[in-house]
């Protein structure tokens, strides 16, 4: 089992268009093979600033859903919005 951290950081008035966006995300998300859970996090001190935390079954299960179609689809949506390109971090047990 793996664990992954996506670190966001969202442009200046967008937080509103980035939260309902990362819903599809996270829908979608959902379907994914090898998808165990996930959650979301807003900085307290850097309210434009979001991380992901989710769990996975296995590294490939992970791999191929963000090289799947459909995750590139919306996080093609999410990239004007964001100040940065996300930042992604596999972590294990």
């Amino acid at each position: 089992m793996i664990q992954v951290l996506i670190e966001r950081n969202i442009a200046a008035g967008m937080e509103t268009t980035y939260e309902r966006e990362a819903r599809k995300v996270i829908q979608q998300t959902y379907q994914a093979r090898g998808f165990i859970s996930g959650e979301t996090f807003r900085d307290i001190k850097r309210p434009n600033r979001y991380f992901v935390m989710s769990k996975w079954r296995t590294l490939q299960d992970w791999q191929n859903w963000q090289q799947s179609e459909e995750r590139r689809s919306i996080i093609d949506q999410l990239n004007p919005i964001l100040d940065e390109r996300e930042r992604v971090t596999v972590l294990q047990y």
